[in-house]
Formats: structure tokens, C-alpha cells, sequence
């Protein structure tokens, strides 16, 4: 199929597009080679990839270092990838972070707005095949700021400290957002995309109360981007979202992703919110990573027939491709939107 990226933004503003379009957040750089067959080295590699598997666009993200001036700051990575190709994982700081006071707070350099690298939307458009678009994706105001404190102090900062969390709000939140007015001033881009985890399978990770005084600003000005430049804008946050999905709508999103199939049920997002939220994803990871091939054929059928009998759903997983899915059942998935979403 040749790409079309207008097809996929009809689908994201809930409109029934020629076909039911692929979309994902992330692939692992070992499953993108694979299905590639080489390594991948520069920006026409990984366009290559997008555009062979079948994607509408290719996703960029500015280049950026949120941790230049970190104090004592542990785990940093999240994933790395070693020379053998092994993969190694670290975990966020739970407890006590690097940000804890009004001191380390000042000490901390943080990137400036000029720091952050957009060379590749800038050669972009030159590599990519008739029909291709781009996605600019950025987010984590929420999860830097929590991260950068630590879990237990920034909930503990959330009542004894507002003044310290209010400040690392707008210092990490008007850094993304610079990134957002590039996104939606540059003729490279073509649909925006902000990720942010605020939710478990079982719950949100905090009051709906402080995720609409902290949170949900910010999202609301990228949303205002959004409807300023016409540019669909994507929120992918994992996790039970029932009770904020009307926060989520009101702050001008469109498309929501991944649709955690542990915490939430497509057909039932579907009916509720089908006709203000494109809805993305739903192929639960673990059943990529164990299940069988006709297994995710069938998951693929089922959630097209449940969400895209009038648009607005993007087969995709229920987060993004790890390493560690099986290839084949990767593949199977793209094959399957291909077969149930002509």
C-alpha cells in the first residue's frame, strides 16, 4: 500500500478514511532492522522502515537532553542496548530524586529552548516517498517532573511544597511546549503527537484534582496548537483513563493511545467516545509477545470490527513494539489491518 497522510489525519479527526491505518509510538530499533534487513544508521534508514511496514508517516522527535546538569540523578536510561544485542533495563527513581528543594532546584541547569535539535524535520521532506508525512512527538511534562523529585517526594511536595512543584511545571512544561510551537509552525509536520503515562491498569497515578491543576494546562496548550495550525494532535497515556477521558477531549485532543487493553475495553471507549476521540491501538502487548499468530489475526478482525465500522481507529499495540514481541506476530498485525481494513 502506498502511503497517504491524509488518509491517516482523516482517521484521526473520526472520519472513515480508504482504509484502516497502522500507527505506533515506538519500534524497537532490532524489530525495525529486522523487517528492514540492514541496520539502521541514518534518517533514510529509518524513513525506509516506516514506509515498508506499511506506515502513513514517520515519527521524529527533536533531539533533546533533559539531564545535563543532573545532581545525583541514578537510572537515567530506561533501556539500553548493548554491543551483543542484549538489553538491559533500568527503573525510575521511586524514593528521593535530584530535585527535592528550593537549592537543588536553582543548581540544576536545565536546556534552554535554543538546545534542542531539529535538523532531521529539516531534512526529512527531501526522503520521504510520495505521500508520507510526519508526526512530531514529544511529552513526560508530567513524568520529568515526578521523576526529576522522585515518586514519593514529589507526592509529598504536592502538599507541603506546591510552590517548588509549580515551578518545575512551568520550567520542564514551557520547554515541551516550545517544541509544540515548532511542531505546529514547521512545514514538515503534519500531525502532532504528545505522550505523557498518567494512569495504571488499575487507576490514575494521581487524583483527577491534581492532574487538572498540574497536568492538564499544559495538554490544553498544545490542544490550542492543535486547533490553531489544523494539525491532529495524538495523546498516548497507558493506564484506566474513564474518569479524565472528558479532560482529555476538553483539552483538544483527538486521538487517544494505546486503549491499554488491561485497563480499558475498546468496544465500550468506542461507544462513549467514538464520536470526539479517534481511538488507537488495542492489541495487547503480551499477546504479541506469547500469543499465537492467528491469535493477534483475530484480535486485529475483532477490534477493527468493533472500533472502525465508521472510522476513526488505527490498528496499532497496546503500547509499542518491544524487543521482546515475537517478529512474526508483529508482522502478522500488520498484515491483518492490510486483510480486515480495506
Amino acid at each position: 500500500m502506498n502511503p497517504d497522510i491524509e488518509q491517516f489525519k482523516k482517521t484521526l479527526k473520526r472520519g472513515k478514511a480508504d482504509y484502516v491505518p497502522v500507527c505506533e509510538l515506538g519500534v524497537h530499533p532490532i524489530m525495525k532492522e529486522r523487517l528492514l534487513g540492514r541496520p539502521i544508521h541514518s534518517l533514510k534508514d529509518d524513513v525506509d522502515f516506516w514506509h515498508q511496514a506499511g506506515y502513513d508517516y514517520i515519527k521524529l522527535q527533536p533531539i533533546a537532553d533533559f539531564n545535563p546538569g543532573k545532581l545525583f540523578l541514578q537510572d537515567a536510561e530506561n533501556i539500553k542496548l548493548k554491543e551483543d544485542g542484549t538489553v538491559t533495563r533500568n527503573w525510575a527513581t521511586e524514593g528521593k530524586g535530584f530535585i527535592s528543594n528550593w537549592e537543588s532546584f536553582e543548581k540544576y541547569r536545565f536546556p534552554r529552548n535554543e538546545d534542542f535539535d531539529y535538523s532531521r524535520f529539516e531534512q526529512v521532506r527531501a526522503l520521504l516517498p510520495e505521500g508520507m508525512g510526519v508526526i512530531g512527538q514529544y511529552g513526560d511534562i508530567f513524568t520529568m517532573v515526578w521523576e526529576m523529585m522522585g515518586f514519593e517526594q514529589f507526592s509529598f511536595a504536592l502538599y507541603d511544597n506546591q510552590d517548588l512543584v509549580s515551578a518545575l511545571f512551568d520550567k520542564i512544561g514551557n520547554l515541551v511546549l516550545s517544541m509544540f510551537n515548532y511542531f505546529a509552525e514547521s512545514d514538515a509536520v503534519d500531525v502532532m503527537w504528545y505522550s505523557d503515562d498518567i494512569a495504571y491498569s488499575s487507576g490514575l497515578m494521581m487524583s483527577p484534582a491534581i492532574l487538572r491543576q498540574y497536568f492538564f494546562p499544559w495538554l490544553k496548550k498544545i490542544g490550542d496548537l492543535s486547533k490553531k495550525t489544523n494539525k491532529p494532535l495524538i495523546y498516548h497515556t497507558d493506564g484506566l483513563l474513564y474518569s479524565v477521558i472528558e479532560d482529555i477531549i476538553d483539552a483538544g485532543v483527538d486521538a487517544l493511545h494505546p486503549i491499554e487493553p488491561k485497563a480499558m475495553n475498546l468496544a465500550e471507549i468506542k461507544q462513549r467516545f467514538g464520536d470526539r476521540l479517534c481511538l488507537i491501538g488495542h492489541v495487547d502487548v503480551d499477546l504479541l509477545s506469547r500469543g499465537t499468530r492467528e491469535e493477534v489475526r483475530q484480535k486485529v478482525k475483532e477490534n477493527i470490527e468493533v472500533a472502525a465500522y465508521n472510522g476513526g481507529y488505527c490498528v496499532g499495540s497496546g503500547n509499542s513494539i518491544p524487543e521482546y514481541v515475537i517478529y512474526d506476530n508483529y508482522i502478522t498485525m500488520l498484515d491483518a489491518a492490510k486483510e480486515f481494513g480495506r
